[in-house]
């Protein structure tokens, strides 16, 4: 059995993912950064679903690990606009 953590955003990820997870999770950073987007506070969540780690960003960012492919796939949370309404009187 493999028990999860958590860490900061910024900080290092743990050294037992895989190295192209630990290199999805500097993107996302970096990506993070380089849109100004303030992240103080902001937490990673890894577990570990039949033996292969998942990650989540405290904004619903998720990086999966494909380990036929030695991949990780990053998934995003979709941003919606705000629905406009037509105020009436």
């Amino acid at each position: 059995m493999q028990l999860g953590t958590r860490w900061a955003v910024g900080s290092a990820a743990p050294a037992s993912l895989p190295e192209v997870v630990g290199i999805a999770v500097s993107t996302v950073e970096e990506e993070l950064i380089a849109t100004d987007v303030e992240t103080t506070g902001w937490r990673w969540t890894l577990t570990w679903l039949e033996g292969k780690p998942v990650i989540e960003l405290d904004d619903g960012t998720v990086i999966r690990y494909n380990p036929d492919e030695d991949s990780a796939t990053i998934t995003q949370p979709i941003e919606h606009e705000p629905d406009e309404f037509d105020e009436e009187s």
